[in-house]
């Protein structure tokens, strides 16, 4: 369950990110996003394609470094400890606390499940070839891919890379976990087992976890709190149980544009805010910064 509602690990102030246009201007793809990230809690980052939460990742990882604001992240011994700011070797550092699930599992095709995992043991810590191995094989047991463990990534199910590469994620006992979109392009059944996977380890490693998705079913499950960005902005961010309200109700009784808003995405209706207030061209334009 979520930790004390004031305990933030991260806390992300006033973010600003644009990228160079073709015609030579400027797209404002993240606009003055705040939020705090709260410990041993899952959050799950969702909302439209274009709306900015593949490069929120990116900017809370160290891999793009906005315009303008603050990433803070509050650990032991690096408290107060700005990311934005940070050299790239000091970046290196905080990476090690930090575990990461990419979308397609990013696992090395020349090397086996064992050998993935044992990676970033073997790059970034001391510890002798046969505690590697012992850890190895612990990690690979906690996903329940411990039979497969010689077998090499092209021999994988999808779930399976997934299984794979968060045996490799949590390596190095991180403090934080993210995720992109780690349902992404199994069936349903695959996914409902990734999800249990996820909050099984978060239980048992204690760690906060950050997941980027718009698999609704798949935020719903494993959420304690959601944030939803629109055009680079968050427009709403809370515990689940007040998405879970926006999600069943009546759109006609809704009373702001926002959560009308809300509920579209939430539900995928065709027909809402999103796409009505100035017609789908014009959303469409929205979505690739035009």
């Amino acid at each position: 369950m979520s930790a004390a509602p004031h305990d933030p690990v991260i806390s992300i102030r006033d973010l600003v990110v644009r990228f160079p246009t073709g015609d030579g201007g400027l797209a404002t793809v993240l606009d003055g996003v705040s939020f705090d990230v709260y410990r041993g809690e899952t959050i799950v980052i969702m909302g439209g394609s274009g709306c900015g939460k593949s490069t929120l990742l990116n900017c809370l990882i160290g891999e793009i470094v906005p315009e303008s604001g603050q990433i803070t992240y509050l650990l032991p011994g690096i408290q107060d400890f700005d990311i934005v700011r940070a050299d790239e070797r000091t970046r290196n550092r905080l990476r090690k606390r930090f575990g990461i699930l990419f979308q397609s599992g990013a696992l090395f095709s020349s090397m086996t499940l064992a050998e993935n995992v044992a990676l970033p043991l073997r790059e970034h810590s001391h510890v002798p070839k046969d505690i590697i191995d012992i850890v190895v094989a612990m990690k690979l047991q906690q996903v329940r891919m411990l039979a497969h463990r010689d077998k090499y990534p092209a021999q994988l199910s999808g779930g399976q890379k997934k299984r794979a590469g968060l045996a490799r994620a949590t390596a190095l006992d991180p403090e934080i976990l993210f995720y992109d979109e780690p349902s992404a392009g199994l069936d349903p059944v695959t996914s409902s087992a990734i999800d249990e996977l996820m909050m099984d380890l978060s239980h048992k490693l204690q760690v906060t976890s950050v997941v980027v998705t718009h698999e609704m079913d798949s935020a719903f499950r494993i959420a304690d709190r959601m944030v939803m960005l629109h055009q680079g902005r968050v427009l709403q961010i809370g515990p689940r149980s007040d998405f879970e309200r926006l999600r069943i109700a009546n759109p006609d009784e809704l009373e702001t544009t926002e959560q009308k808003l809300v509920h579209q995405f939430l539900n995928g209706a065709p027909r809402g805010p999103l796409t009505d207030l100035e017609g789908i061209s014009e959303y469409e334009k929205i979505l690739i910064g035009e």
